[in-house]
């Protein structure tokens, strides 16, 4: 036998089975089989039926015995002999699930089955064999057992590579669009990784066409509704798992697996795997009573490509593979890959710890005190300093800094000025990178009165500190940058004095200072932090050149852009226009959005918005009515409307780049 697609028993449920399992197709390849020179009478359709077992029987209750999936065999000698009793054997045979049945000639029938065990098995789709020459059961059942058993050792082998292969990757801390491109050579199947909002943020296309694999991609995918974190959806075809970690789910992760298609398995040291039927011997091939014209598939070349089986689910090596690419995915976005200093790594744990709530307060509070930053009875206000662009390079050529080290050691430089901006300002403040691109700070000042001085002081003091840093290198140069900030993954540099900074680009300010609120008590100070994040990301679209950025200059817009890879932000979006993205993706061209865009955008006034959609009044009324039944809402309700506005406005920033 050749190399065979990997098999597994246990999918096998309630008589539905496998299509990981042989066919009754290439059961009848094989020599045991094609030496009883096989004929196929009635069933034709159900010939790609997957075989669990070989069963022999020779009474007429047999099918009570059976579990579903199993290919019997039988000379026919305590089969019934009237018409009633074949028409019910087979019946039961077809009911219990079985894969198809054999009936060696010359004991009971000489000639042929009787005609109405031959309509019956063709009304029921149930595969109907005569085996012409005497041939011993025994051969037949010990090579399909041998052929299940060794696809059982395939598979056994298969499941072990995947987890090697992804436990790998996950030491490694692999990043997401490797981690997706290892589980579609696995799986010889398109993969996509996407967010919440369905957008897709990695994915490869198993060879297949990527623009036919994406177009369209936000419509289809809300059409795939598989039960079950983990689960298959037979009708679009795609195997579905949810991707996060500590309760938190960002994403999914997608595995397309037309039901009844051959699989393979691809490594690095495999070729696609196929299913060759055993060679029949040159007697055999000889023997007019094997004439292939009225026997079973040809014995040369691969056996025909399987059609879909009925209940036909995905082997369970592929939904293993699913989940293990899903864990690494996972784990990938809570690995920090870079070595800090000591200091610099306890000012890391301290903030985090305030951010995430992992440690109590006190205690932070405690170690802070003894790195020399005085917390308790302060005003706090949380900041955050990034660059403008995430690529090191925009705007700039190429420099000796090249390679995946350019975006690490850009931060460190900027860790590095804002701790000297800091030293030169005189505060004093918890600081280190809080991501890939930012680097954070909680001032700690004495009253209230001197956030904005300090502030400031320490806003200029960090330009000066970027206009005096040496300016002979140049921008590093562009390296790839991930499709979602929430799978990139996190390098945080060790700060070092000797590192020189790179000078701000012309085309508007390089740096963006954000500040959050300033609050009174440590418990608060993550809410400041917070904040300073998302007012600094939100500042990337505004090109003015303020010393410092806080939040009444983002606005409601500019939150909610810098919130748009937020799952708790998609999560609203899904729950207040889900449903009408839904109906839209199966009626494209009513497009109901942006009727309620029009309607939110003119202030509820009716006709105002009619107009804008080009809509007579009267289909404009219907269709505002359409939309309340969908989303189930009041649209003369000013709270649900706001709430739609808001969720509006969220959709178009997590669509925007």
């Amino acid at each position: 036998m050749g190399d065979r697609p990997a098999r597994s028993e246990s999918a096998v449920t309630q008589g539905s089975v496998s299509p990981v399992f042989p066919t009754v197709r290439e059961v009848l390849a094989l020599v045991p089989v094609r030496h009883g020179a096989p004929r196929l009478v009635a069933g034709d359709a159900g010939l790609d039926r997957p075989v669990r077992w070989v069963h022999v029987a020779e009474v007429p209750d047999i099918a009570t015995l059976l579990g579903g999936g199993e290919l019997v065999l039988t000379t026919g000698i305590g089969l019934p002999a009237d018409d009633a009793g074949l028409r019910a054997f087979i019946g039961d045979l077809a009911d219990v699930g079985v894969s198809g049945l054999v009936v060696e000639l010359g004991r009971r029938y000489v000639s042929g089955v009787p005609r109405v065990m031959a309509a019956a098995a063709e009304r029921r789709g149930l595969p109907l064999v005569e085996l012409r020459r005497a041939t011993p059961f025994v051969r037949i059942t010990e090579a399909v057992h041998a052929l299940i058993v060794d696809a059982q050792l395939t598979e056994l082998r298969a499941t072990e590579e995947i987890h090697q292969r992804f436990t790998d990757l996950s030491v490694e801390g692999a990043e997401p669009a490797e981690v997706v491109r290892q589980a579609a050579e696995l799986a010889g199947c398109p993969v996509v990784l996407e967010n919440l909002s369905r957008q897709v943020l990695a994915y490869d296309p198993a060879g297949e066409s990527a623009e036919v694999l994406l177009d369209g991609w936000e419509q289809h995918s809300r059409r795939i509704r598989p039960a079950g974190r983990t689960a298959y959806d037979p009708d679009s075809g795609w195997l579905v798992t949810t991707v996060g970690a500590r309760g938190q789910d960002w994403g999914r992760l997608l595995l397309r697996w037309p039901a009844g298609a051959e699989l393979t398995t691809r490594g690095p040291d495999r070729t696609p795997a196929q299913a060759h039927p055993d060679p029949v011997d040159a007697a055999e091939a000889a023997d007019p009573a094997t004439d292939p014209t009225d026997s079973a598939p040809a014995d040369d070349g691969p056996a025909p490509q399987r059609g879909p089986a009925t209940g036909a689910t995905p082997p369970t090596r592929l939904t293993i593979l699913i989940e293990r690419a899903a864990s690494t995915l996972a784990l990938g976005r809570l690995i920090r890959r870079d070595a800090e200093g000591l200091e610099r790594q306890i000012h890391r744990t301290l903030l985090t710890a305030l951010i995430d709530h992992s440690r109590p307060v006190d205690e932070v509070a405690l170690r802070a005190k003894a790195l020399g930053v005085t917390l308790d009875r302060r005003h706090l206000v949380g900041v955050v300093v990034r660059h403008r662009a995430d690529d090191p390079a925009e705007g700039g050529g190429p420099g000796p800094d090249t390679g995946p080290e350019a975006g690490p050691a850009r931060l460190r430089d900027l860790a590095e000025a804002v701790g000297q901006a800091l030293r030169e300002a005189k505060l004093t403040a918890l600081t280190s990178a809080v991501d890939d691109q930012a680097v954070g700070a909680l001032l700690a000042l004495p009253d209230p009165a001197a956030e904005e001085k300090a502030l400031a002081a320490f806003a200029a003091a960090l330009r000066r500190v970027r206009l005096d840093a040496d300016p002979a290198r140049p921008p590093a140069p562009r390296s790839a940058r991930p499709a979602d900030p929430a799978t990139r993954t996190v390098a945080v540099g060790a700060v070092r004095a000797a590192d020189p900074v790179s000078r701000p680009r012309p085309a508007g300010p390089a740096v963006i200072v954000a500040a959050g609120s300033g609050v009174g008590s440590l418990r608060e100070a993550r809410r400041s932090l917070v904040e300073a994040r998302q007012v600094a990301e939100a500042a990337r679209r505004d090109r003015r050149d303020l010393p410092y950025f806080r939040l009444p200059h983002v606005g409601l817009a500019g939150l909610l852009h810098l919130l748009r890879d937020e799952p708790r932000l998609q999560t609203f979006v899904e729950r207040e226009l889900g449903g009408l993205l839904a109906y839209d993706a199966q009626h494209p061209r009513e497009q109901l959005l942006g009727t309620l865009r029009a309607y939110l955008e003119q202030g509820r006034n009716k006709s105002a918005a009619a107009a804008a959609a080009h809509l007579s009044r009267p289909a404009f009324y219907e269709r505002l009515a359409r939309i309340g039944r969908i989303l189930d809402v009041d649209l003369d309700s000013v709270e649900q409307c706001l709430s739609l506005h808001v969720a509006l406005l969220a959709l178009d920033a997590v669509r925007t780049p």
